[in-house]
């Protein structure tokens, strides 16, 4: 697998401000930090960086939504899924399939497989490791957008 390192963490929370608002005092987290709607996926979320690593706190507007129905199939918050940036997307993801991996679809835009994204290409597996999704993204480089990959 071409692993390169975390991307980013994505905790289910009830919350999403009063949840920032602890990270903030407990942990240090930015104050600069803030809590966003995302309208696309209906997510309330802050995204900011703690100790080197990208968190995302992410609270669903709707009361079926994905971490809402998360929390209630779990009944607690939680890491949600962990997304682990690679070198080729499409290697990851064969090497994973020929692994037993299965494919899901992104709950924002309905596509299964490798699709662009703001910050990279991403995809998603059916398959949790130790309850955790997971999420491949190959970041772009620089000079690439999400624009650009489009046309790809």
């Amino acid at each position: 697998m071409n692993v390169t390192q975390i991307k980013h963490l994505t905790f289910a929370v009830r919350d999403a401000a009063q949840t920032l608002d602890r990270y903030k005092r407990l942990l240090g987290a930015p104050e600069s930090a803030f809590v966003k709607e995302f309208a696309k996926s209906r997510t309330r979320a802050s995204v900011f960086m703690l100790g080197g690593v990208e968190f995302q706190i992410s609270e669903s507007m709707d009361a079926d939504g994905r971490f809402a129905a998360w929390i209630d199939q779990r009944g607690r918050e939680g890491l949600h899924h962990i997304c682990f940036a690679v070198e080729d997307i499409d290697a990851a993801l064969a090497e994973a399939q020929e692994a037993g991996a299965s494919l899901k679809p992104c709950v924002a835009c309905k596509v299964t497989g490798s699709h662009a994204h703001p910050e990279g290409w991403v995809a998603f597996l059916e398959d949790e490791v130790s309850g955790i999704e997971i999420e491949f993204m190959q970041v772009y480089k620089e000079g690439e957008t999400a624009e650009r990959a489009q046309g790809v």
